[in-house]
């Protein structure tokens, strides 16, 4: 009985070594894909003639995308979104909710007067 409860044992630990192992793989194939994602949506951005680039940040983490940083107006008030700049979020959401891939996109912008 011994001897069973130990082989018991050393197949539960390997079982999970397996286990933890295919989730590492699993990790780094996502953390993998996510760069690649964010390597094109940062392509994109640029490319784009109507938007801001030198300021906004990209992260990506299984498919959403989170973008950060600032954007320089010149009518900035008080509000979180200045009259005038949703349009450049819109824009900016909609080339990058373009690319494949791209699960869902968060803002986290600033607007800064000039």
């Amino acid at each position: 009985m011994w001897r069973t409860s130990r082989v018991h044992l050393v197949l539960a630990i390997l079982g999970g070594a397996v286990a933890s192992l295919g989730l590492y793989e699993s990790a780094a194939a996502q953390s993998s894909a996510d760069a690649a994602l964010k390597a094109r949506i940062e392509v994109a951005i640029e490319g784009a003639s109507d938007l801001p680039t030198d300021a906004i940040a990209v992260e990506v983490s299984s498919g959403v995308v989170t973008l950060t940083g600032s954007v320089v107006c010149d009518e900035c008030d008080q509000r979180r979104t200045p009259t005038g700049f949703a349009g450049v979020q819109q824009s900016l959401g909609a080339v990058v909710r373009a690319i494949p891939g791209v699960e869902r996109v968060e803002f986290d912008l600033e607007y800064v007067p000039r």
